[in-house]
């Protein structure tokens, strides 16, 4: 079986875009959760989110042919662009890679259009006293749509621009399994290098919560309606926090056969110990139990022969959910015991799709400067959420880090990263 490392990342998120912007936010503490303006405006239940401000995208500086603006949604321009950054930051514009031998595995959620996308034919649909008449959808309401509509909003379409733009003829998949998407896109393309089938993998996702379409959007507004500030919103572990904050986010991450890095000579920032997948039963209207989250991790410890103690922080999946958040500390107190566990979402919220992915570039961040990252937020400890949560940056000598990711519907995924 062949080593796999990971020489390169790129990332778009809340707090930055690129990966010195976003490690600039994280050791300021800065936060991305802001306000909606325009959805402010509007009386919308939950107008706040990690939101990635105009004034740090623009996809025209990304977007290569720029006439694919028009054929990707904001999602897949995000991918695009933490695709580029990742290229360049693995040094693969000087090092020829086999195409054969190159692919591309990313996670991705629904892509949901703008609303205002949607009006010409909503107003082709009307009748004279103003309702919908569904009758007309097809042959009036479909023709105002621009021809190529539906290729904007395809999930598998972030991975499809990304192995274009570089010719990556080998595997090529998207995952679409919730918040546990894109660590099981590392897993899956982590297997395709151990096994020898391929020497380099793009693997990452894009995903949004911010949709007014997309009903998850609406999780926020009991933080919201809490009443504190927006960057102080999401409190993952804290006995104060009040419910999930959505956000928005891509990031793409360069694994790579060892011998075929280094033939490149390219040092890796880390290798990919470990990476373990696991299920539970979910019964319906129930958050998962914590079986698949304790069964993952120590899964993934077991596998790559490291202990709880010899790990530098636990790069944890809470996302200020109140319910949720206790069933993990409470999985992760039986797994990790006294080890740091530090939380990204309290960064950037909970991006869905892709926050396995940007929470990993965050995560290879903090290992490539030897500090366990901090957690936004915590001010008070749950009896019930019974972590060592990192509240502060601290310097750590320890070489060895943990993610961890899961959905509601049972699955968990856990990874052990070594710095290189």
């Amino acid at each position: 079986m062949q080593n796999v490392v990971i020489t390169g990342f790129g990332v778009a998120c809340p707090i930055g875009v690129g990966r010195e912007e976003v490690w600039s936010a994280i050791d300021q503490r800065r936060s991305g959760v802001r306000v909606h303006e325009r959805m402010a405006a509007t009386d919308w239940p939950a107008p706040f989110g990690g939101i990635i401000c105009e004034e740090d995208f623009d996809p025209k500086q990304w977007v290569k042919p720029r006439k694919s603006l028009k054929v990707m949604a904001r999602e897949i321009q995000l991918a695009f662009a933490a695709g580029e950054q990742a290229w360049d930051h693995a040094g693969l514009e000087d090092t020829p890679v086999d195409p054969e031998r190159m692919g591309v595995v990313f996670g991705a959620g629904l892509m949901y259009c703008p609303p205002e996308e949607l009006e010409p034919s909503y107003q082709a649909c009307l009748k004279e006293n103003g309702e919908f008449d569904y009758e007309q959808w097809g042959p009036a309401g479909m023709r105002e749509l621009f021809p190529l509509w539906m290729l904007k909003y395809l999930p598998n379409m972030s991975a499809c621009h990304t192995g274009i733009r570089r010719d990556a003829r080998g595997p090529t998949n998207t995952i679409a399994h919730g918040d546990a998407s894109s660590l099981m896109a590392l897993a899956e393309a982590d297997s395709m290098i151990a096994r020898g089938a391929t020497d380099l993998m793009f693997i990452g996702a894009s995903s949004s919560r911010l949709n007014q379409l997309d009903p998850l959007w609406r999780e926020g507004a009991a933080a919201w309606s809490a009443g504190v500030e927006p960057a102080e919103a999401c409190r993952p572990f804290d006995k104060g926090r009040t419910g999930a904050v959505c956000g928005e986010g891509a990031a793409v991450v360069v694994l790579e056969n060892e011998d075929h890095a280094r033939r490149r000579g390219v040092r890796p920032i880390a290798r990919v110990a470990s990476v373990a997948v696991r299920n539970e039963a979910v019964l319906p209207g129930r958050p998962p139990a914590g079986a698949a989250i304790r069964n993952a991790v120590e899964a993934a410890l077991q596998q790559a022969g490291i202990t709880p103690e010899e790990l530098a922080f636990v790069s944890a999946h809470s996302g200020g959910s109140v319910e949720q958040d206790q069933v993990e500390a409470q999985a992760l107190r039986a797994t990790v015991g006294d080890a740091p566990v530090t939380a990204p979402k309290s960064f950037i919220g909970n991006t869905g799709a892709s926050g396995g992915s940007v929470e990993l570039a965050m995560t290879l961040a903090a290992l490539e400067r030897g500090v366990v990252p901090p957690t936004l937020n915590f001010q008070t400890p749950d009896p019930n959420c019974p972590v060592n949560v990192a509240a502060e940056l601290t310097p750590t000598d320890k070489r060895a880090v943990l993610k961890l990711n899961y959905n509601l519907m049972g699955q968990a995924v856990a990874t052990v990263l070594v710095a290189g």
